[in-house]
């Protein structure tokens, strides 16, 4: 039996899934305007969203 989520849990999963959005949308216009500086920023957002996936696990 699964029990509801507490609200911080939800916040998680809402941080984690914002910044995956950010993170494609970011590469994608750096692949589009050929900035490195947005690839590497993107990279970089992914991997914060990564380790809050992998460090907040309930």
């Amino acid at each position: 039996m699964r029990f509801p989520l507490p609200g911080s849990d939800r916040g998680m999963k809402r941080l984690f899934h914002a910044l995956l959005a950010v993170a494609a949308a970011v590469f994608a216009v750096g692949l589009l305007t050929d900035a490195l500086w947005l690839l590497g920023i993107g990279a970089w957002t992914l991997i914060a969203a990564l380790l809050v996936e992998l460090v907040h696990r309930p």
